[in-house]
């Protein structure tokens, strides 16, 4: 379910930036921006490289790609 949201033009401006480096759509620039705001507030202590690295793995593990961890 979609809902529309009024944002600034400024960061509809930086949205599109970005989402051209990171072959994103402009929404999907800005969903991206918020799901990693809302997982720092939620773990101030993570910084971004760890929490991009977590979503990167939740993402592998929905599309199936498994290994064991192995510590050491």
């Amino acid at each position: 379910m979609a809902t529309a949201v009024r944002i600034s033009e400024k960061l509809v401006k930086e949205a599109k930036k970005y989402s051209h480096v990171d072959h994103r759509s402009i929404t999907g620039q800005i969903e991206h921006w918020a799901k990693i705001g809302k997982c720092a507030e939620d773990n101030p202590d993570l910084t971004y490289n760890l929490i991009k690295e977590i979503l990167i793995g939740l993402q592998e593990l929905e599309q199936g790609e498994r290994s064991e961890y192995k510590f050491g």
